[in-house]
């Protein structure tokens, strides 16, 4: 049964604790899907969130509404097999016409793949040792998914009189980028429009400290075409590798002159400025004895909330232009390095440079950086919680990035970020979570509730 909601004193939320073996409880099914959640469209890895949300539902329906219980949820599907799940709190004040609400979304129902054969343990079975859990997922972000849901089962069973009503988004579709799925849906469609009158804190960051900034995400790549001939004679070829390597220089360069440092990061306390770098290059197979006739170097651009991505994507473009225009005073390699030939028999004459992005100048926008509020009354009471309950709060920005929140600040949501897992053991092998930075994760969200509902 379930306590009249009318006849119950205002009690502090703070005294409503995480319940261990529950949550191990639950985290050992959530964990358990993780192999049919693994998110990478590259990969032919198609996640159902189906199978999560399945366990979470099974764990709230006593206290749904439906049964008698005070909680409203909503499963949000746009993809079949891919919901979303919204499960509201209500406040004595509703969420309508004005009145606020506390939002708890962002933790994601899918997870990055795993390769059994790097990990020391079973990736996809939750393995206990000590204060440590490990598994896919326990850090990003199941683990998250598991500590709100039963957040949301304590509010249930506790029946706390409250004025906001407390919303909970787990969303589908966060690793892949995919668009039509999650939490993008969730927003254009209106089902969460009742959190624009409060603040939303997304979960799924780290180190239990509140986040105030993310960067921009581009990924970008440089293909350098050459002319393929044997390498003892390198002066009747052009080296791809050497023309990549040189134009990425004059590309770098040219970035950190026109995207330096911000004055705007200092009070956010950025790890980074924004960076523009290589992470991957390939060239065509051949002999050692051959000069590659292309070569592609990709890598990305981590950009901070206070340059627009779509100007970054112009300007480099336009830096790669200009090198095509003026080659022979690109720097080279020796006395027989050249990106020009000259020849009845050439069959190429000069070297080309192509740079193409992942995204387009619209999709770009749903990985750009946040600066949230730093006078938000949210983070103001996610300041104070931290505080009581790690003894300290310093908000921190990081060149991470995550999806559509900053599509979401400027549409009216307050959007506040903290999350609970270890950064160290981010998309990492033999990833894992402490429970007891969890069981502080309950606390501290708990008393965030509450600050807000005394406002």
């Amino acid at each position: 049964d379930h306590p009249k909601r009318d006849a119950i004193m205002p009690s502090p939320l703070s005294s409503l604790t995480l319940d261990p073996d529950e949550y191990v409880s639950l985290l050992t099914k959530l964990i358990s899907e993780s192999r049919h959640v693994q998110n990478n469209p590259r990969q032919g890895l198609v996640p159902r969130e189906e199978l999560v949300v399945r366990h979470v539902t099974d764990l709230l329906r006593p206290h749904a509404s439906e049964n008698g219980g005070p909680l409203l949820v909503e499963e949000l599907t746009y993809v079949e097999g891919r919901p979303n799940l919204k499960i509201t709190y209500p406040g004595s004040e509703g969420g309508e016409n004005g009145c606020k609400c506390t939002g708890l979304i962002g933790s994601h129902l899918d997870v990055v793949p795993a390769n059994p054969e790097s990990w020391d343990r079973d990736p996809f079975e939750l393995s206990v040792e000590g204060d440590r859990l490990y598994g896919r997922g326990t850090t990003d972000c199941l683990g998250h998914v598991a500590a709100v849901a039963l957040l949301m089962k304590a509010l249930a069973v506790a029946g706390p009189s409250l004025k906001r009503s407390v919303v909970a988004l787990f969303i589908a579709a966060e690793e892949g980028g995919e668009t039509g799925v999650g939490v993008d849906m969730c927003v254009s469609s209106g089902k969460i429009d009742e959190l624009r009158s409060g603040t939303c804190y997304w979960i799924d960051s780290a180190d239990s400290q509140p986040c105030v900034g993310t960067a921009g995400a581009l990924q970008w790549h440089l293909k350098a075409t050459g002319r393929l001939f044997h390498s003892g004679l390198p002066h009747r070829g052009i080296n791809s590798i050497e023309l990549a390597s040189e134009a990425l220089s004059v590309l770098q360069r040219r970035f950190y002159e026109d995207f330096p440092p911000h004055e705007k990061e200092g009070p956010y306390n950025f790890a980074t400025p924004s960076t523009m770098k290589p992470t991957q290059i390939e060239c065509a197979r051949g002999g050692l004895n051959q000069i590659p006739p292309w070569t592609t170097v990709s890598g990305d651009v981590r950009l901070t909330p206070f340059y627009d991505p779509v100007d970054v994507m112009e300007r480099v473009e336009g830096y790669v232009n200009d090198i095509n225009a003026n080659l022979g005073c690109l720097g080279t390699r020796g006395p027989c390095s050249k990106y020009t030939l000259e020849g009845d028999d050439v069959d190429v004459r000069e070297g080309k440079l192509e740079i193409t992005w992942n995204d387009d100048r619209e999709s770009v926008r749903q990985m750009e950086g946040i600066a949230c509020d730093l006078d938000s009354p949210g983070l103001a009471a996610l300041v104070t919680a931290t505080e009581e309950v790690k003894g300290s709060a310093k908000p921190y920005a990081i060149t991470g990035s995550l999806p559509l929140v900053r599509s979401m600040q400027r549409v009216g949501f307050d959007v506040q970020i903290t999350g609970f897992g270890l950064s160290k053991t981010y998309h990492a092998d033999n990833e894992y979570v402490l429970l007891s930075d969890m069981r502080d994760a309950f606390r501290i969200l708990m008393r965030v509730i509450e600050i807000n509902d005394e406002r």
